[in-house]
């Protein structure tokens, strides 16, 4: 169960780092990278897992991470994914709100994952 955690563990980020460096690349273009949304879906997935398999292998003896921080991080991931679903569908016409509300809120929750 430790192996497939920390697999999901590596997935997880590299989901984030798709995410994060594709807004980045996407900054001076007028679209969105579609590997966005495929990072978040990533993401989002592999944390839902990586709390499962931790869960029912009892990988957090000393309790693990508050479910309310990971409640936290779910809600921004879906949101993140749901904003970058719909950047990669307008194509060329995204907002420079929506594309930079993606990778805000791609930061908040990294902060969160580290500082709470």
């Amino acid at each position: 169960m430790e192996f497939l955690y920390h697999a999901f563990a590596v997935l997880h980020f590299v989901g984030w780092a798709i995410v994060l460096g594709g807004y980045f690349v996407s900054m001076r273009t007028p679209g969105l990278n579609k590997g966005v949304f495929h990072g978040a879906a990533t993401a989002a997935v592999a944390g839902i897992l990586m709390v499962g398999v931790a869960e029912m292998g009892g990988l957090w003896d000393d309790g693990g991470p508050s479910m309310t921080k990971i409640g936290i991080k779910l809600v921004i991931s879906l949101i993140i994914a749901v904003l970058a679903f719909l950047a990669v569908k307008k194509g060329d016409k995204v907002s420079p709100a929506l594309k930079h509300s993606i990778g805000a809120l791609t930061l908040v929750n990294i902060i969160v994952a580290v500082f709470v």
